[in-house]
């Protein structure tokens, strides 16, 4: 099963200082992407996976990736990736965009 977090590339330093925070995720693909489209609010991030839900952060730094391993780890645990308490996850629940249901 693919599961991904992908950064915004267009998001330069910061969204690449993060990617490299998070590159020893335990079972999943740490990529960057151009332009996730929240330019007001960088940097942005995604997380999906295979018939999982979808989420879309927005005003991250390098000093979320705890928070964002705790969010994956929820995730993990959730059924489709559907979170619904994400209070483990600190800071990054208030930075949450939107998130898409599985197919």
């Amino acid at each position: 099963m693919t599961k991904r977090v992908t950064i915004c590339a267009t998001c330069a330093g910061p969204g690449a200082a993060l990617a490299a925070a998070l590159a020893d995720v335990k079972g999943w693909d740490v990529v960057m992407h151009p332009c996730l489209s929240v330019c007001d609010e960088p940097v942005a991030m995604a997380i999906q996976a295979e018939a999982g839900a979808t989420y879309v952060f927005a005003g991250l730094t390098e000093a979320d990736a705890d928070d964002v391993r705790a969010f994956v780890d929820l995730y993990d645990k959730a059924e489709a990736g559907w979170v619904e308490d994400a209070r483990p996850a600190g800071r990054l629940r208030f930075c949450l965009k939107t998130r898409v249901p599985a197919l």
